[in-house]
């Protein structure tokens, strides 16, 4: 089960971000405990012999959440996971629950004592245009250097994205596997641990981030007054309900489609699980994102533009996604 690892000086035994897969023993040596900040690493704790690092992620598998590298020539004995798995299985259910609670206790309370360190609480660590710089990479080095996957995928290594991100872009390379992280959860990415301490790492909608970074890009760096308003996650979800309803009917020869509101507020809960009454699309139309409603005898109508508005919700759905789970 255990295995003997050298580790040169100044070599990372894992990197923040990085998938986990076994726990480590420090039989010789140092290690130090590091997190990136900018373009340098701040150490936050050395690990000497005969002390272990790595053992959080053995309960939950959560990506590493800090560099961890050798300060002088170390020996280290690797415990898989796997196989310690089979030894907790044996332990009985009570302790097993109780070792993982303490678990989650701790890595909430790193998060909290992440935010007293932070001397600025109210700076943004991923203000709108960070994020979008770091999509332009990941673009860019897909588009260079992907690899063509089935349905238009590409994939890429993770080193060989880590590489551009802080030697040619200079920038972080723990915000981009967060935002990496964050893609992944949100079904544009996907991740493969290789084996050898790198991911293959699949963008599986490379148009859709593309035409998205060329949107949000425009709309950022637009005078106020030249650009639509956002649209919050509650407006988001009204208008995906209104195009779910205008993909229904036909559209007219202007290539609009013609939604009965009425029928939305009856039909809404039961067909998108989102009770959309009539008068809900009312900032949507103070936004400029649909026209005027229409009424006549048989109800209330609204026009859609369908092409010209379906881009819009998917993207402000991924803004809002975004910023939601990049605080």
């Amino acid at each position: 089960m255990a295995e003997a690892k050298r580790i040169a000086k100044d070599t990372y035994l894992f990197r923040e971000g990085d998938a986990p897969d076994a726990m480590y023993i420090v039989k010789s040596g140092t290690l130090a405990v590091t997190k990136t900040k900018g373009n340098s690493e701040v150490v936050l704790a050395e690990v000497q012999a005969g002390s272990m690092v790595g053992e959080m992620a053995l309960f939950d598998k959560k990506p590493r959440s800090a560099n961890v590298k050798a300060t002088k020539e170390t020996e280290v004995i690797a415990l898989p996971y796997d196989s310690l798995n089979k030894q907790m299985d044996q332990l009985p259910v009570w302790v097993r629950a109780i070792m993982k609670n303490l678990n989650e206790n701790l890595r909430e309370a790193n998060k909290k004592i992440k935010l007293l360190e932070n001397s600025n609480p109210d700076e943004e660590r991923f203000p709108p245009h960070i994020v979008n710089k770091y999509l332009s990479i990941l673009n860019l080095v897909g588009n260079k250097y992907g690899k063509a996957e089935e349905g238009d995928a590409l994939s890429i290594s993770s080193v060989l994205l880590r590489n551009y991100t802080i030697q040619i872009f200079q920038e972080a390379t723990n915000k981009m596997q967060t935002i990496v992280n964050v893609l992944t959860e949100l079904g544009y990415l996907a991740q493969e641990d290789r084996g050898d301490g790198s991911q293959k790492i699949t963008n599986l909608k490379p148009q859709e981030l593309f035409s998205f970074v060329d949107w949000y890009n425009d709309w950022l760096f637009k005078q106020e007054k030249d650009r639509l308003p956002p649209m919050s996650e509650a407006e988001v979800k009204i208008l995906n309900g209104i195009l779910h309803f205008a993909k229904k009917v036909e559209p007219d020869r202007k290539g609009l489609y013609k939604v009965n509101l009425n029928d939305v507020q009856n039909d809404s809960m039961k067909e998108t699980g989102n009770l959309i009454k009539v008068d809900d699309v009312n900032p949507l139309i103070e936004k400029k994102y649909l026209t005027e409603k229409i009424m006549d005898e048989s109800g209330v109508y609204i026009m859609v533009e369908l092409p010209y508005v379906e881009p819009l919700a998917k993207n402000w759905t991924l803004v809002n996604n975004l910023k939601k789970k990049l605080r």
